[in-house]
């Protein structure tokens, strides 16, 4: 059993045939998708498409890139609409991204980072968290919001730096693995995750971006989520079942609402 703790399957990529997008990854193990909101704008499409399968849960928030179109949604409405729904396992995705030119100004994607890291402390779900090129000022805010009141979250699709995963997990958040853990030339992510304390550690597709070996070039789906796990499970040096199991269970520890909203045995 594996769950793909990270994917769009709102984007158009996967209009075309999302039943069968869920029918594969359900043939390779993976049971259970979370989908990732980018626009709390979108919220009706998100629970649409959870709401239609049983095997997929979302989120709620706004991607970095997208800060500058949602700059002040607050954090209670935020909140709002991740109660009304029992398919609604948490909030973002949101962080700081710094790597195009005409991404959001950093004082607006701060902005939006801190009223969700305060929506995921008012709804008491956790927080998924995107970090490009953005290192320090991500560990000065996650460290300056958790000393103000703790809330739980994930640093995704990790590509950073040591010390931001270290960081992280001395904050108590959770770190998640991608398709780029398995490219030939990510052997200081490989280290990382070796690091990885394995109670913290998450798999994802990040679908449709980011195809793990040895699909790179195609369209990413859930189920290569399998895939990931396979190399991350070479990696930390365990059996693939072990992975399988620990990741499984770390993810419904962190997004303990998903475990209510479906029955694992069908999820």
């Amino acid at each position: 059993m594996l769950i793909d703790s990270h994917c769009h399957l709102d984007f158009p990529d996967f209009a075309a045939d999302l039943p069968g997008v869920i029918a594969r990854a359900k043939t390779a193990g993976v049971t259970g998708m979370l989908t990732i909101a980018t626009r709390v704008a979108k919220a009706d499409t998100y629970r649409a498409i959870a709401e239609a399968h049983p095997e997929v849960w979302y989120t709620i928030g706004t991607h970095p890139h997208g800060a500058a179109d949602e700059p002040d949604v607050a954090a209670g409405t935020i909140a709002e609409i991740a109660a009304a729904s029992p398919r609604c396992v948490g909030i973002g995705e949101a962080g700081l991204d710094y790597h195009y030119a005409d991404a959001a100004p950093e004082a607006v994607q701060e902005r939006v980072l801190r009223a969700h890291i305060e929506a995921a402390r008012l709804s008491g779900l956790p927080l998924v968290i995107h970090a490009r090129d953005a290192d320090d000022h991500m560990e000065r805010v996650l460290s300056d919001e958790m000393g103000q009141k703790p809330f739980r979250a994930v640093l995704h699709c990790f590509s950073s730096g040591k010390r931001l995963a270290e960081a992280g997990v001395e904050l108590g958040l959770f770190v998640s693995f991608s398709g780029i853990v398995t490219f030939r030339r990510s052997h200081d992510l490989r280290d990382i995750a070796r690091s990885m304390p394995l109670d913290r550690i998450l798999v994802e597709t990040d679908a449709p971006f980011l195809a793990p070996e040895p699909h790179r070039g195609r369209t990413n789906e859930p189920a290569y989520t399998a895939d990931t796990a396979r190399s991350l499970a070479e990696t930390l040096g365990l059996p693939a079942e072990d992975l399988a199991r620990i990741t499984t269970a770390n993810f419904f520890s962190l997004f303990d609402k998903a475990a209510g909203a479906t029955p694992r045995s069908g999820a």
